[in-house]
């Protein structure tokens, strides 16, 4: 079950990662949806791309990306691609090679397919329910650290500058990295620990990592400790947390003890 949505998500994933490599190798400009919120035509193509092989493919499912304007129509659809063109924008125009493609299916609220792809490196990471995670068509699996002290944990280099990490990191490593999506895939494979984000994130930025770290045995909640589930209304998450599964309780609980939660 999955291996098609999966094929049509990799094939998707790779294509779109084409694009933004173009962009990223030549130059081009910086818009701002927001302060401190950048886009570029790579996020654009790349969502047009992404969204034109999945809606040829998988006409009646419901769509949601950062990139395209948002339908209640979702709502109504058992099966919803969730989709970040390109996770780590403000990297990619830094031209700092952490951010990544990240595509994700959900089916009943639950993510059921997965893929990240960072371009630049050549980092794929894919997985689908039952099927086990692949790094670069190797199958890989969460990491076994089980003490907080020598856990690697990513951290946004944003909230670092807010001094969000300061109390952390006496407790832990704490190596700053870029994409939200970037971060997962790389703990979903045990190329790292875990990370965790006390400020609120997009199911987008969330989802295709979530399918790779479930699939790859850790845990990711948001940051009460609650499972997620994906295709909500109001499509923002209070915060996450994301580990290896002897990790989990942990970090929770170092959390709990500095931030009261």
């Amino acid at each position: 079950m999955w291996e098609r949505e999966l094929e049509v998500a990799v094939k998707a994933a790779r294509r779109a990662g084409e694009i933004v490599r173009d962009v990223y190798e030549r130059p081009f400009t910086v818009m701002e949806k927001s302060h401190d919120n950048p886009l570029t035509e790579a996020d654009l193509r790349a969502n047009a791309c992404i969204l034109a092989l999945i809606a040829a493919a998988y006409p009646d499912d419901g769509w949601l990306s950062e990139e395209t304007r948002d339908s209640s129509d979702r709502l109504s659809r058992r099966r919803v691609w969730i989709v970040d063109p390109l996770d780590g924008t403000k990297e990619f125009t830094q031209h700092i090679a952490e951010f990544c493609v990240s595509i994700a299916l959900v089916d009943d609220g639950e993510p059921v397919v997965g893929v990240c792809y960072n371009p630049v490196t050549e980092e794929f990471f894919d997985a689908a329910r039952g099927q086990g995670l692949r790094y670069n068509g190797t199958p890989v699996r969460c990491s076994a650290t089980a003490e907080v002290a020598q856990a690697r944990m990513l951290a946004s280099r944003s909230e670092d500058t807010r001094g969000e990490w300061d109390p952390y990191k006496a407790l832990m490593r704490v190596e700053l990295t870029g994409s939200v999506a970037y971060k997962l895939a790389l703990i979903a494979a045990g190329r790292a620990d875990g990370t965790f984000s006390l400020t609120p994130k997009h199911e987008w930025d969330i989802c295709g990592g979530a399918a790779l770290i479930l699939e790859g045995g850790g845990r990711i909640t948001n940051c009460h400790g609650v499972p997620l589930r994906f295709n909500s209304a109001k499509p923002l998450l209070p915060g996450i947390i994301a580990t290896n599964a002897a990790l989990f309780d942990p970090i929770r609980a170092v959390i709990a003890r500095v931030d009261g939660r």
